[in-house]
């Protein structure tokens, strides 16, 4: 599968489910808990626009975490003196770093600068126009800021990079199909999700951004994704299988504390410091930790959701590689399924789940989980009510988009 990272351990094949489910994937062999099923890299990826504009520094590629884990802990709790312990667990390397030379954006290491370079870059590159308000690319990012605020979701740039991938390729033909092979929705549904991203105001936003992404891209090969139907249908593509990707060098850093052999004295000291660095960074940053933005991955996008998930998504290696992992065992044929709601979520009784998932995903659950309480009473417990009320008060998109797993 196109995609794959090459490190899968076991096998699986995709296969049609149902023309209400579409497709899904499957086993082909035992699967043991614990087991990483696969590996994958996305066909394109970006930071998500708000993150990166608060200073979330990430590579412009795969958005490896770019601040050491000292700096990543000074920012987030806002104290420039924040010092860690064990500095040397640290994986971050700045002596790897490299930036376009024409437009200054960083990247991890060479390899990932030529990599976008190859792919997208040479058309996205602004060159010395990266912080022209007039430049096309300026304006449709200043655009999607304007309407879709965080906690952020997805990002125009998503699309952009399709684009430029098919701008750039040799064999135009072959990304097309790439693109193609992600799950499409009725028009209605479409509507559905767009105006779930963009609000009450979303046919107006939606024009706008047509027009700026128009005249920052247009590319003959995929006219139709120009289209008020075909940005339509490219915008709800991307709500409904982009997967939240999130990288932090501070997290890395506290794993690999977890994995040091400490005698019990030191090994309480360091658990009360961690405990209190996450508090203090709480207090001053609230919930946003990590570097975050989407991606579109083939094999995950075939993965579907079950409120009782027998997989999950990770991103241990601090980038943009996706490690499907077992939670239990999987048999030969059984289906792999992972959740799309959170562990919060999961817990709410069927209503409230059915209620998120039909106005973000438009489905109805079917899960063992959903059938077995299928008798329960179509109402929500005073609790998750109050939950609700409070979600309400956010911005309408807070819930879309797969979980963002830990890293």
């Amino acid at each position: 599968c196109v995609g794959v990272a090459g490190r899968a351990r076991v096998s699986v094949e995709v296969r049609f489910v149902s023309s209400a489910k579409g497709k899904g994937l499957f086993a082909t062999q035992l699967i043991r808990k614990g087991e990483t099923i696969f590996v994958e890299r996305p066909l394109v990826a970006a930071q998500f626009l708000w993150n990166a504009l608060y200073r979330y520094r990430a590579c412009d590629h795969c958005l490896r975490a770019l601040e050491k884990a000292e700096e990543n802990a000074q920012r987030l709790t806002g104290k420039p003196g924040q010092v860690l312990p064990h500095p040397e667990l640290c994986t971050v390397r700045k002596d790897l770093q490299q930036n376009c030379p024409h437009c200054q954006v960083m990247y991890c290491s060479a390899e990932c600068r030529l990599a976008a370079t190859e792919q997208y870059h040479q058309v996205l590159c602004p060159g010395p126009s990266q912080d022209d308000p007039l430049h096309p690319l300026n304006k449709l990012q200043e655009a999607w800021r304007s309407v879709h605020y965080p906690p952020e979701t997805a990002s125009i740039m998503l699309m952009a990079r399709m684009v430029a991938t098919v701008k750039q390729a040799k064999d135009k033909d072959r990304w097309i199909r790439l693109f193609s092979q992600f799950c499409n929705k009725t028009a209605n549904e479409e509507e559905e999700i767009v105006h779930k991203l963009l609000g009450d105001k979303f046919k107006g936003q939606l024009e706008l951004l047509r027009r700026l992404f128009t005249e920052a891209l247009y590319e003959e090969a995929v006219s139709q994704w120009f289209t008020p139907d075909g940005f339509r249908s490219l915008f709800a593509l991307v709500g409904t299988n982009g997967q939240g990707i999130g990288t932090s060098s501070l997290s890395q850093w506290v794993h690999a504390c977890d994995a040091l052999e400490l005698k019990p004295q030191d090994r309480e000291q360091l658990d009360i410091f961690i405990d209190q660095l996450y508090k203090d960074i709480e207090a001053a940053t609230g919930e946003f930790l990590n570097c975050e933005g989407s991606g579109l991955f083939v094999l995950q996008s075939c993965c579907n959701h079950s409120c009782v998930p027998n997989a999950e998504t990770s991103f241990p290696e601090n980038n943009f590689l996706l490690h499907v992992t077992a939670l239990e065992d999987i048999k030969p044929g059984e289906e792999i399924c992972i959740s799309y709601l959170d562990c919060c979520q999961r817990e709410r009784s069927r209503h409230s789940r059915h209620k998120i998932l039909r106005e973000n995903y438009l489905f109805v659950c079917s899960c063992p989980k959903c059938l077995a309480e299928a008798d329960e009473p179509n109402v929500t417990s005073e609790e998750e009510e109050e939950e609700e009320e409070e979600e309400e008060g956010e911005p309408e998109d807070a819930e879309l988009g797969d979980e963002m797993t830990d890293v």
